[in-house]
């Protein structure tokens, strides 16, 4: 441990702080974080711990979601400007005119979108629980905002609904291509290949695995398999190097690294904690409508642990 995350760890306990990180930060913000997990993890976690200020190591949206469940809290960023692209991917008047087309619907949120967003919809779901989530629904057509890949990967696991797509993608993850995998297979012959949901149709039809973060480490550590194709943020890999022994995995392509979860950085979360600086607002109103589709996301999702 380096004298910054030193400083980092009393300065926390000085100022009753929890930090909470993301898997996709770097390994050293992970070393420091209370909390390691995927966005429906840290979403249960902000929702229920008892520090005065809580320290979100991710993007906006997450920030966001920690203040709209925790309003009296105080809650900071390393870097407010560490966003998700995918987030503003999804518009208040398209949910508006879907829902003026289709009257059995319900709006099913990804949790990687702002809090307008919502606070339009009916329910958030996160990659781990949205199949749980849409399956208790009792709506007919579901409008999934705004990832286009998960929600298409979830309508093939729910043909019982009818599912309407927005336009909208992750850029790290839709950027892994078909050949980048084909080339670390025939490097790799004997590696599995496991993606994140939020990958292109394509590569999930190559995939021996589709889950989300916390589900593609859990499957890799306990595979009796060695080698790995992992498609999904490269800042995982600290996680399943501290889990697994003997095992080997490669990035399918190098565009696997999200620049805005990199933003966290050691320098950044020692300032905030000092200053009590970059600290999360949500306006009122969004907060009280938004808070209802958060809710409800654990409410259906209850037991669901991953």
């Amino acid at each position: 441990m380096n004298n910054l995350q030193k400083k980092i760890l009393d300065l926390k306990r000085e100022k009753n702080a929890v930090i909470l990180a993301h898997y996709y930060v770097s390994k050293e913000v992970q070393e420091v974080a209370d909390y390691l997990g995927d966005s429906y993890y840290l979403s249960k976690i902000a929702a229920k711990v008892n520090a005065e200020i809580i320290v979100f190591c991710g993007v906006y949206f997450m920030g966001e979601s920690a203040k709209i469940m925790n309003p009296n809290k105080k809650v900071l960023m390393p870097d407010l400007y560490a966003d998700c692209p995918m987030a503003h991917m999804a518009t208040v008047e398209k949910i508006q005119e879907i829902r003026r087309i289709y009257q059995d619907l319900a709006v099913v949120c990804y949790i990687n979108s702002t809090a307008e967003i919502k606070a339009n919809s009916d329910v958030c779901v996160t990659s781990s629980n949205a199949l749980k989530v849409i399956k208790a629904l009792t709506n007919k057509y579901i409008y999934f905002i705004p990832d286009k890949n998960l929600g298409g990967y979830i309508s093939t696991l729910v043909p019982e609904k009818m599912f309407i797509l927005n336009d909208g993608f992750c850029h790290v993850h839709d950027g892994i291509s078909v050949e980048a995998i084909l080339k670390m297979k025939d490097e790799h012959p004997k590696a599995k290949v496991v993606s994140h949901p939020e990958c292109s149709k394509a590569v999930l039809q190559l995939s021996d695995y589709i889950g989300s973060t916390s589900g593609i480490i859990d499957f890799i550590e306990n595979s009796t398999d060695s080698e790995f194709i992992v498609c999904t943020e490269t800042g995982v890999f600290h996680e399943l190097e501290r889990k697994t022994t003997g095992k080997s995995f490669y990035a399918a392509s190098p565009c696997q690294v999200c620049p805005d979860m990199k933003k966290n950085t050691l320098e950044k979360l020692l300032q905030s904690l000092e200053k009590l600086s970059n600290e999360v607002n949500v306006e009122s109103d969004i907060a009280s409508k938004s808070i209802f589709a958060l809710e409800k996301m654990h409410q259906l999702a209850e037991g669901e642990e991953k």
